[in-house]
């Protein structure tokens, strides 16, 4: 396997379809759509053509032949495609007899993307929105990986870099004057300005990756409570299905439940646990209680569930609670107390009481934290490691002593270098640019 392999794949759904596109990237898709297609079409423009075995000259399909010359392509390579009918047997014929043809193989998983960065017609950020948009379920999901995608959280990047390339460059203009008294110990507070400025703008972005990271996984919903309170049947009413088992039997869930499901474009990870109750002989039970405590410390949104028929259930001694729900209200036990807020939701998984109002409910608080993350900028684990390293080393040019501003710049250099990373793009050559042409000092 080599980069000057030319590669194909089919890059539309498997199975019976309308239509099938063969996507082809490399040094030989000319040649091969000219002996399958019979010669070469206009670049950039749809063509039917007869697609034919070349040897014997049978005809294998009729079908619409996209030429896209490099560097003017999605992989920055010579590419091509045939939009053939999606019938399998068609597919599977095209690609073994492109198989067939000498430097010619299927690609591997994500190599059209490879190549497109590795030609310089995506960074890694735009990688990774890409990745993202494809895995995306929902709305929010959507939106996010698309600013990623689009380039938008790329340009706000480069602009990080550019302004440590300045900071730098003006760095290296006082050094060249470091021998004159007062010099360094002038332009150190401007500078110092500067570094401080930058640091602001990417811990406001470390600062507003956390819920960009949770939408990306899920939003982790955890209903709690004592035994027989209903967290189960409040599971499956909101998946609208029987995930759990419910029972009368207090106990009855001894392990975590997880359903994925989507509220207003958010995606949510719904988690029924195991009733918390003390005093509990049962090994497995208190295995599941154990979880239920895991869970809720590291839940998103914690959902406490207590019914009036279960004594004491409404207290949540030592939890950090999101919502309180007061399940059961159709029985005769649960009417509404005095002693509880007004505002406390109250529904009845039996008949549907309420449980439309706690949904809006809850799909409002997942809007209220979670409904804009699209505009964050750091969106991933490697971004954010990338973002908090750069401001450990902007933290450590900050301390440099005026009188040793070139281990300032080694800082500044590292942590542009860094930077770098987010996108793929780190350039010794534009650090010389830099330097040497925007600050001009007669040299």
């Amino acid at each position: 396997m080599t980069a000057t392999d030319t590669i194909f794949a089919l890059s539309s759904g498997a199975g019976r379809s309308a239509v099938a596109v063969i996507r082809i990237s490399g040094p030989a898709t000319a040649a091969l759509l000219e002996r399958l297609a019979g010669g070469l079409p206009s670049s950039r423009s749809f063509a039917l053509r007869s697609i034919r075995e070349p040897s014997s000259g049978d005809l294998l399909d009729r079908a619409v032949v996209v030429w896209l010359p490099a560097p003017h392509s999605v992989t920055g390579e010579d590419c091509g495609e045939l939009h053939l009918h999606g019938s399998p047997a068609v597919v599977s014929t095209v690609s073994m007899l492109l198989a067939g043809f000498p430097g010619v193989r299927p690609a591997e998983a994500g190599e059209f993307t490879r190549r497109a960065f590795l030609n310089g017609k995506m960074d890694l950020v735009e990688v990774e929105g890409l990745a993202d948009l494809l895995d995306a379920r929902t709305e929010v999901q959507r939106r996010q990986a698309l600013r990623q995608m689009s380039g938008i959280a790329s340009s706000v990047f480069d602009g990080w870099r550019q302004r440590l390339l300045h900071i730098r460059a003006s760095i290296e203009a006082v050094v060249d004057f470091a021998d004159e008294p007062g010099i360094a110990e002038e332009a150190a507070p401007g500078i110092d300005a500067e570094i401080r400025s930058l640091m602001v703008a990417i811990s406001d972005a470390v600062a507003g990756s956390a819920s960009a990271e949770i939408v990306r996984d899920g939003v982790r919903v955890v209903l709690a409570g004592l035994p027989n309170t209903g967290k189960s049947s409040l599971l499956n009413t909101l998946a609208r299905r029987d995930a759990a088992i419910v029972s009368e039997v207090p106990g009855t869930t001894r392990d975590v439940i997880e359903v994925s499901l989507e509220m207003s474009g958010i995606p949510v990870i719904l988690t029924d646990t195991a009733g918390l109750r003390g005093n509990v002989a049962d090994t497995i039970e208190q295995e599941g209680i154990r979880r239920t405590r895991k869970q809720i410390s590291a839940a998103d949104v914690v959902v406490w569930v207590w019914s009036a028929d279960v004594p004491g259930s409404e207290v949540a001694e030592g939890f950090s609670l999101d919502l309180v729900v007061q399940n059961k209200c159709d029985l005769g036990s649960g009417l509404p107390r005095n002693d509880l807020p007004a505002s406390q939701l109250r529904i009845s998984t039996r008949t549907g009481v309420g449980i439309v109002g706690f949904i809006e409910h809850l799909s409002g608080l997942l809007r209220d934290r979670y409904g804009n993350v699209e505009s964050s900028l750091l969106v991933s684990v490697r971004q954010v490691a990338i973002a908090r390293n750069s401001i450990r080393l902007l933290n450590n040019a900050l301390e440099c002593p005026a009188t040793h501003l070139e281990l300032k710049a080694e800082e500044i250099r590292a942590a542009a270098d860094e930077i770098g990373r987010l996108t793929g793009k780190i350039d010794v050559e534009e650090w010389l640019g830099a330097i040497f042409s925007r600050f001009c000092i007669g040299k």
